[in-house]
């Protein structure tokens, strides 16, 4: 399996439960707010955060999340209508659209920046000890995990099927022959896969898995978990209420 780069954060310290309590909280805040002055604040807020430690590749990730969202740039303010800033040709770009497209872009970058600065230093394993401790279904836990494992599994699979196919000569065009080819290596990933889920549940079974993850560690909160509750509910609170009410915060 493929091995995901660490982040090296003081958060890691932190209670898991409290990390995946708090990233669910704030996305949740971050994604609701309608004024781009609030989105800068959540933004501030989510750097601040991830600037307690050193990220391995959050530049290259960051690189491909605004990647995407500049489809939306690319849509959105020529589809969204109203006052137009300007006109080409037939097209018109609204300003409801740009303003828009930048609100997407300041709660994108906030919300992927709060999850990589509280949980990319969490290991799979401990992130679903630390939802079943959080009440979350085994079974959900269970499917989140396993979705998260066969995902690196699939792609290692296609790059293995694919650096074959390129050693025989294949050589991708646009062609019936080359369509073929592709549905041929995705049905090979696919029944490989399952092939390989089927050993590995029964290799589970034999080692007494009976629906959920057993393990000797043991979550408990403690000082720095209530120190870093106590400042990070009421930052976020403040994001909030200087979304709702901007004239009262700004005086």
């Amino acid at each position: 399996m493929r091995e995901a780069q660490k982040t090296v954060s003081p958060w890691d310290s932190l209670d898991p439960r409290l990390r995946l309590l708090a990233a669910a909280l704030g996305s949740v805040v971050l994604a609701i707010l309608h004024t781009p002055q609030a989105a800068c604040a959540g933004l501030t807020l989510a750097l601040l955060l991830t600037t307690g430690g050193a990220s391995a590749g959050l530049g290259r990730r960051l690189v491909l999340l605004n990647g995407f969202i500049a489809f939306l740039w690319l849509l959105v303010p020529l589809t969204a209508g109203g006052e137009a800033l300007a006109r080409f040709g037939p097209l018109s770009v609204s300003r409801r659209g740009v303003e828009l497209a930048f609100l997407a872009t300041l709660k994108a970058n906030a919300v992927f920046l709060l999850f990589q600065a509280l949980l990319g230093g969490m290991d799979a394993p401990v992130a679903g000890q630390a939802l079943e401790g959080l009440r979350v279904p085994a079974k959900l836990v269970f499917l989140i995990l396993f979705t998260f494992h066969f995902l690196h599994v699939l792609a290692d699979e296609w790059e293995r099927l694919g650096t074959a196919a390129r050693l025989r000569g294949f050589v991708p065009h646009t062609s019936l022959h080359t369509y073929r080819t592709l549905g041929y290596q995705l049905g090979m990933v696919l029944v490989r896969g399952l092939d390989r889920s089927r050993r590995v549940y029964e290799a589970m079974l034999l080692r007494g898995f009976a629906g959920h993850f057993r393990s000797a560690a043991r979550f408990r909160a403690r000082g720095r978990d209530f120190v870093f509750a106590g400042l990070f509910v009421p930052a976020l609170a403040l994001v909030a209420l200087y979304d709702l009410f901007p004239e009262v915060c700004c005086g």
